[in-house]
C-alpha cells in the first residue's frame, strides 16, 4: 500500500525561545528531545496503518547533556525519567523513524525537517541520513484540501483535527506522536470525504 508518514518534533527550550527563536544567551539550541510520527495509507479507506515515537537524548555542540527545563517537560510532558530510561542518540533515532517509513515522504506540519536534520545533525556532528527531498510540508496539502491561509495561520498541528471536527483519541499538544497524529486524522478525513486526492502526496514540488 502506498503510504505518507506524517511527522512532528519536540526541540528543547526554555520559557520565551520560540518567541526568541532560541537567539538569547541561555536559550539551548533548538535539538530534538523527540520525533513522533504516523503512517497513513493513502488507498482504500485510508487507514492510519501504525505510529512511531522515540525519545532523543539532547546533547549541546560541546557533546554534554541538556537537562530538560521544568517548563519544557509541563510543555510536553517529557521527563528527565523518560530520556535516561528510553533516550536514544540522535543517529539511532533517525535510522529508526527512516526504517519506520519504508522510503515513504515525511510530510510535517511547517519544516521540521530544518531542526530533525539540519540542526540537531549540525550540533550533534553527524551527516544527515535522511536526504532534504524525502521531506515536504503538509501545509500543503491542506491548501490543496481548501483550508483557508487565515485558518492555516492560526491552527497548530495539535488543533487540526479537531478543525475539521474529527473524532479521535484524546491527544496531548506538544507531544510528537500525538501531534503527528491529528494532522494524519485530518487528512485521513479529507481523503475520505473527497476533498483530497491521493495523487497530490506523490506531485513535485
Amino acid at each position: 500500500m502506498k503510504t505518507a508518514i506524517l511527522f512532528d518534533c519536540e526541540f528543547v527550550c526554555l520559557e520565551g525561545s520560540q518567541r526568541r527563536y532560541w537567539c538569547a544567551a541561555h536559550d539551548p539550541d533548538p535539538v530534538i528531545a523527540q520525533i513522533g510520527a504516523a503512517k497513513l495509507g493513502l488507498e482504500g479507506d485510508f487507514p492510519i496503518l501504525d505510529t512511531f515515537m522515540a525519545y532523543v537524548v539532547p546533547v549541546d555542540r560541546y557533546g554534554r547533556r541538556y537537562p530538560l527545563d521544568p517548563f519544557f517537560t509541563k510543555l510536553t510532558g517529557i521527563t528527565e525519567a523518560a530520556i535516561q530510561a528510553e533516550g536514544i542518540m540522535l543517529r539511532d533515532a533517525l535510522q529508526r523513524v527512516d526504517r519506520f517509513s519504508q522510503g515513504a515522504r515525511f510530510w510535517s506540519w511547517g519544516k521540521d525537517e530544518l531542526n530533525m536534520v539540519a540542526i540537531s545533525c549540525y550540533v550533534a556532528g553527524i551527516q544527515p541520513s535522511i536526504p532534504a527531498h524525502r521531506f515536504d510540508n503538509a501545509v500543503k496539502l491542506l491548501l490543496a484540501a481548501g483550508m483557508p491561509i487565515e485558518d492555516l495561520a492560526r491552527t497548530p498541528s495539535s488543533k487540526l483535527a479537531d478543525y475539521y471536527g474529527v473524532e479521535h483519541p484524546p491527544l496531548r499538544g506538544h507531544d510528537a506522536r500525538d501531534d503527528a497524529l491529528s494532522v494524519a486524522y485530518a487528512l485521513q478525513h479529507l481523503l475520505t470525504v473527497g476533498k483530497l486526492d491521493p495523487e497530490v502526496f506523490d506531485r513535485s514540488p
